[in-house]
């Protein structure tokens, strides 16, 4: 017999600084994940002996959909605006991003809005894109 599993888009909890962004997501898909760097990158010489070396670059990208209704957008403009006007990175937070079903969880201490997104207006609602950085993302990718 094989296993049963469910996925719910709503039990995936994102955490900025400390505050949830639990609604407001763009349809479709609303969150991404992305190391900068892969883990190791390989070298081979002139007779083909391979070394791997750690690139100890633990920095993320990350992408949040947010529809342009979403009060999530209010508190992405408040650390960006308290980063940028307030000396020290005082924009700078944590992040989590947590599969409440399933086992991934994605976490780092340093997290911040990199710039504000670009904007359209339309007759319907439109999807703002925040790119945040994470300075030392921790990964678990996990099953649900």
């Amino acid at each position: 017999m094989s296993g049963f599993k469910v996925y719910d888009a709503k039990q995936v909890s994102l955490i900025l600084a400390s505050v949830p962004i639990q609604s407001g997501f763009n349809e479709g898909e609303f969150l991404t994940v992305e190391p900068v760097s892969p883990a190791f990158e390989d070298q081979v010489g002139t007779d083909g002996e391979v070394t791997r070396t750690r690139t100890n670059d633990n920095r993320a990208t990350v992408k949040v959909k947010l529809m342009q209704s979403s009060d999530g957008n209010a508190l992405l403009s408040t650390l960006l605006n308290l980063d940028i006007n307030t000396p020290g990175g005082a924009g700078v937070g944590t992040f989590l991003l947590r599969d409440r079903q399933g086992t991934t969880l994605c976490t780092g201490s340093k997290c911040w809005v990199v710039a504000p997104p670009s904007q359209s207006f339309d007759k319907t609602a439109t999807v703002r894109e925040w790119e945040l950085r994470v300075a030392d993302m921790v990964y678990f990718v996990g099953g649900n």
